[in-house]
C-alpha cells in the first residue's frame, strides 16, 4: 500500500498551485438561447477555441488591414475558383476591396471557363472510369465538363493570334499579366473575377500561368509558331514593386503553394508585410508547404516581426469554402 507520505506527494503533483493568468479571456461559445445576431455570432469565434479563435483572429487581422487602408494582396489556388469561393473572391475584385491577386494558371482558366458553362456539384466517390467515358472530369466533389476546355481553347487560341501578329509586326512580347488582363477584357462576363480585375485595373498575377490548359494551348500553337514569347519578367517586375513602393501591404493567403510564396517573397524586399492571414489545411512537417507557418515566414523576413505573433499575423487550419465566406461576411460586409 501508498504510505501517507507518498499519498502527499501524489497530490501534490495531481492538483498544482495555479499563478494567476492575468490578460486572458474565458472561454465561452455563442448564446443560441438569445435572439439571433449574425455580427455577435461571428465575434463569439474569438472566444470559442481552437480553429474558431484563430478565425476570429483572422477576422480582427483583415479589419485592421482595412483600417490601416494597406495594399491588400489576395492569393488563391486554382481549387477554390473551382469550388463556389470563385463568386466571393469576384464580389472583392468587384468592390476594390483587394489591391492585388496572385493565382495559379488553373485559377486563371478556370475563371474563364465557368463564363461558357457551369461546373457541377458531383460526389468524391464516384466511379472514375464512368466518369472518364462521360467526358467529365472531377476536382474533390465537382464535375467538370471536358467540352468546356474546347470552347476555352478556341477563345485562347484567338488571344494568342493578336498578341503574335503584334510581336511580328511590332517586335513587342506580350507579359503574362498582360496576357491575363486581356483574358478579363476579352470574356466580358460579370461574373469574372478577371472581368473585374480588367474593369478595376487590379493586377493579377500568375506566376505559374503555363501550368495547366493554357500551357497545353501554347504548346500547341508555339510548335506551329516557334518563335512566340511569353514574358515572365514584367510579371515579376510589378510583383515586387508593388510591396516596395506601398506604404504598408496585408496578405491573405487562401491555399499554400506557388501563389502564397510569390507574394511573400515580394514583400521580402520592403522588410516583410504587415499583416498576414493563412487558410489552409497542409502541414509543414515535410517541409513542402511553401512560407509555412506564419512563423516560419518571419525567419525569411516574409512578415515584419511583432510581438506577439498574433498581432499582425495567424494561420487557421481548415477548409478555405467553409472559413473564408464567414471572414469575408464579418471583416469586409460589416
Amino acid at each position: 500500500m501508498v504510505n501517507e507520505k507518498q499519498l502527499k506527494k501524489a497530490h501534490e503533483y495531481d492538483f498544482r498551485k495555479t499563478i494567476a493568468l492575468k490578460n486572458f479571456v474565458d472561454v465561452k461559445g455563442y448564446d443560441f438561447s438569445k435572439p439571433f445576431d449574425f455580427k455577435q455570432f461571428l465575434e463569439s469565434f474569438k472566444n470559442t477555441g481552437f480553429q474558431a479563435t484563430n478565425i476570429g483572429i483572422a477576422m480582427d487581422i483583415i479589419k485592421k488591414m482595412r483600417k490601416d487602408n494597406v495594399k491588400i494582396i489576395l492569393t488563391y489556388t486554382s481549387n477554390l475558383v473551382t469550388s463556389g469561393l470563385r463568386d466571393v473572391i469576384a464580389y472583392l475584385v468587384k468592390n476594390k476591396l483587394v489591391h492585388a491577386l496572385c493565382t495559379t494558371g488553373g485559377g486563371i482558366e478556370e475563371d474563364i471557363m465557368k463564363c461558357f458553362k457551369p461546373f457541377v456539384i458531383g460526389h468524391f466517390d464516384k466511379d472514375a472510369k464512368e466518369l472518364y467515358v462521360r467526358g467529365m472530369n472531377r476536382t474533390g466533389n465537382i464535375y467538370v465538363p471536358d467540352s468546356i476546355y474546347m470552347e476555352f481553347e478556341q477563345f485562347v487560341l484567338r488571344l494568342l493570334e493578336k498578341f503574335y501578329k503584334r510581336q511580328l509586326t511590332e517586335n513587342k512580347v506580350v507579359s503574362t499579366i498582360e496576357f491575363v488582363d486581356e483574358l478579363g477584357k476579352e470574356i466580358n462576363n460579370e461574373s469574372s473575377i478577371l472581368y473585374w480585375a480588367y474593369k478595376n485595373r487590379i493586377p493579377v498575377f500568375a506566376p505559374g500561368l503555363v501550368d495547366g490548359a493554357i500551357g497545353d494551348i501554347i504548346w500547341f500553337f508555339k510548335n506551329k509558331h516557334p518563335d512566340f514569347k511569353l514574358d515572365v519578367s514584367d510579371d515579376v517586375l510589378k510583383m515586387n514593386n508593388l510591396p516596395v513602393e506601398a506604404d504598408n501591404t496585408g496578405v491573405i493567403a487562401l491555399g499554400s503553394g506557388l501563389p502564397r510564396h510569390y507574394a511573400l517573397n515580394a514583400n521580402i524586399f520592403r522588410g516583410g508585410t504587415k499583416y498576414a492571414v493563412y487558410i489552409s489545411s497542409g502541414t509543414e512537417w515535410d517541409g513542402s508547404t511553401s512560407s509555412s507557418k506564419p512563423n516560419e515566414a518571419y525567419t525569411w523576413g516574409k512578415i515584419k516581426l511583432f510581438e506577439p505573433f498574433e498581432k499582425n499575423s495567424v494561420e487557421v487550419v481548415g477548409d478555405a469554402t467553409i472559413i473564408f465566406p464567414l471572414i469575408v461576411a464579418c471583416a469586409f460586409r460589416q
